[in-house]
């Protein structure tokens, strides 16, 4: 059998699931206690980890082979490199940008987000996609989006689209204050949809596990390969790709997944969203100092 050829920047988490064909069963109890609460369990020492897996301390040395490092330490070491990774500002990001040429920068720029895209479509899934367009398009269930202080705005865009395309979305305050009222309203049945990229809001790990514990509505959390702390509580986890070499992560990719969902509620059932539609833009354009005469005048001026 072929070894599995791991990429150097990617994260364990992704080695881990890239071997999984080639575990073992004693590896696969290995592999699923690391990624239950990744990073952490692994960080325990070599004896921790095979007491709470069953699994002998050399057995653990050979499933860390097996996915590229050389020996315990060497594991632990790249995820404690994952950790201080996941909290780099602009500021340190600077420092290892890959310049782009300021003599044609926009079209540099935007062939390093084509590459970004690229790497999207190869690090999530049709079969994910689909399953988190499933829950969006599902009536029976309520959506309930939030970001961190960036990434909200993501949510936002999110929110006001689908709640033109179907009832039962609540964008949640930023005011962490106003945040019981809308756990308390949540139901098993619903999704809580959270954005979070690194230098992650410490506020939205406390709400998912408050949520998975007590509520347990679906957790499906959309962060970067480094993985928020929300992540830990999330039913479904979306890593998209964000590094464009630069100062600043890129959110092209998490735009580009949000308008494709956008997309495919919509046409779920579309016969219903062009109701809500109309039935919307009448409400809208009937609202007083509206006057769709006067607009449509001012419109033939031009």
């Amino acid at each position: 059998m072929q070894p599995v050829n791991h990429v150097k920047s990617s994260t364990i988490r992704t080695r881990i699931r890239d071997s999984a064909a080639q575990l073992t069963a004693s590896e696969r109890k290995i592999a699923n206690a690391i990624l239950a609460d990744y990073p952490f369990t692994a960080l325990e020492s070599i004896q921790e980890l095979a007491a709470k897996t069953g699994v002998s301390a050399p057995s653990i040395t050979r499933f860390v082979s097996k996915i590229g490092c050389g020996g315990f330490q060497d594991l632990q070491r790249q995820l404690i490199a994952e950790l201080k990774e996941g909290q780099r500002s602009p500021l340190d990001l600077m420092s290892s940008q890959k310049p782009v040429g300021h003599s044609e920068f926009l079209a540099e720029y935007v062939a390093r987000l084509s590459a970004v895209m690229q790497e999207m479509t190869e690090t999530v899934s049709q079969a994910q996609f689909d399953i988190l367009a499933a829950l969006l398009a599902d009536p029976s269930r309520n959506i309930f989006l939030l970001g961190g202080r960036v990434s909200d705005s993501i949510a936002s865009f999110l929110s006001i689209h689908l709640r033109q395309i179907r009832s039962g979305i609540y964008h949640i305050s930023d005011n962490p204050e106003f945040w019981p009222e809308h756990v308390l309203r949540m139901r098993k049945k619903d999704v809580v949809l959270l954005f979070d990229f690194r230098r992650y809001q410490p506020s939205l790990c406390r709400l998912a596990e408050t949520i998975a514990v007590n509520r347990g509505a679906t957790v499906v959390v959309v962060t970067d390969k480094w993985m928020s702390p929300a992540a830990r509580s999330a039913d479904h986890i979306v890593a998209l790709p964000i590094d464009a070499g630069t100062a600043w992560d890129t959110v092209a990719a998490a735009i580009a997944l949000v308008e494709a969902l956008i997309v495919r509620v919509s046409e779920a059932d579309w016969s219903a969203t062009q109701k809500r539609i109309k039935d919307w833009d009448g409400i809208r354009f009937a609202m007083p100092g509206y006057d769709q005469d006067s607009m449509n005048g001012e419109m033939d001026e031009t």
